[in-house]
């Protein structure tokens, strides 16, 4: 098991889980009762489980991938530590992965 930290999108609130090794993060995150859609169940067709990362973890996740980088071109609020919660395995370096859940999120399925 490793711990994952939650941010609310206001910053107010944080929520610490634990998880898996193997699972995938959007799961850990709506098993949490965190606001993520994942509309396109990571599928990487919509931005609904974008997720931005601490930037003093962020160089510990593997790299995004090109379709992953496209699809956070699209993402509303997206910041240099943005990632799609879908492509986040999570691993034992990733013990103490803290994210926050962006202000915005975008649905590019409902365009």
């Amino acid at each position: 098991m490793i711990r994952v930290t939650f941010i609310s999108a206001d910053g107010e609130n944080r929520q610490e889980v634990d998880a898996a090794v193997g699972s995938v993060l959007l799961d850990v995150a709506q098993a949490a009762g965190q606001p993520l859609e994942g509309t396109c169940e990571g599928q990487m067709a919509c931005s609904t489980c974008h997720v931005i990362v601490e930037a003093q973890d962020f160089p510990r996740l593997k790299a995004a991938s090109e379709a992953e980088e496209d699809m956070l071109d699209l993402a509303a609020a997206a910041t240099r530590t943005s990632r799609l919660s879908c492509q986040i395995v999570l691993e034992d370096k990733l013990d103490g992965l803290t994210v926050r859940i962006p202000s915005e999120s975008c649905n590019m399925q409902g365009m």
